[in-house]
């Protein structure tokens, strides 16, 4: 099953700066993901980014784990976090940034047979984004949802359901704000992850902790 989904609206400021960011400004906006404070459970790791995209990038792989012990358990949702950044705002993004996400989980087995499983995680997303008051817009994205059953001598396998969710959105930032809402935005596509991998919310009051490992 494979929904796919756009957004098209702006969300609290207007989609472009009025003045075109320079690398300076990406640096900002890199100080803060590099930086961003994230729930214990989040493993992130910087790697290489897509170089033909924009003049600059950034990339993050993301793991959840548990048991908060990386080297002794799998983790049980993975995703991948990268920001584009050009300062001449090509016209699809309707912005000068762009950030581009997937995130997937192996979910319960009735997941995969529910209709409704598309817009529930592309809800997920959206709701992240809203919950933490960030300027978006433009939004795109795929969710797919992949049941997999074994026969025969693998028969003995249970059922498994993998939800998937491709997907990009502009963030429209504030002038002088770049590394905290960029940090924010990061914060979003990862409670975007916990969720699939179906982490509780981290209650009210609770310091994140971990960060992004270079």
């Amino acid at each position: 099953m494979v929904s796919r989904i756009s957004d098209q609206r702006p969300r609290r400021r207007a989609a472009a700066d009025s003045a075109a960011p320079d690398a300076g400004v990406f640096q900002r906006a890199l100080d803060g993901i590099r930086g961003a404070q994230l729930r214990p459970e989040m493993v992130l790791e910087e790697v290489p980014a897509p170089t033909r995209l924009a003049p600059h990038a950034v990339a993050l792989s993301g793991e959840v784990i548990p048991s908060r012990l990386e080297d002794e358990d799998d983790p049980i949702a993975t995703g991948r976090f990268v920001v584009l950044h050009d300062p001449e705002g090509p016209e699809p993004w309707e912005g000068t940034w762009r950030a581009v996400t997937y995130a997937k989980a192996q979910m319960e087995p009735e997941v995969g047979h529910d209709p409704l499983a598309g817009q529930a995680g592309w809800s997920w997303l959206t709701d992240a984004l809203d919950q933490a008051e960030l300027g978006w817009t433009a939004a795109a994205g795929t969710v797919t949802c992949v049941t997999s059953e074994s026969f025969g001598a693998l028969s003995d396998r249970e059922p498994s359901v993998e939800l998937e969710i491709r997907a990009s959105w502009t963030p429209v930032l504030s002038e002088g704000e770049e590394a905290s809402e960029m940090a924010a935005h990061l914060g979003a596509w990862a409670d975007l992850l916990c969720t699939l991998a179906g982490l509780p919310p981290l209650p009210e009051g609770v310091v994140a902790l971990s960060g992004v490992r270079r």
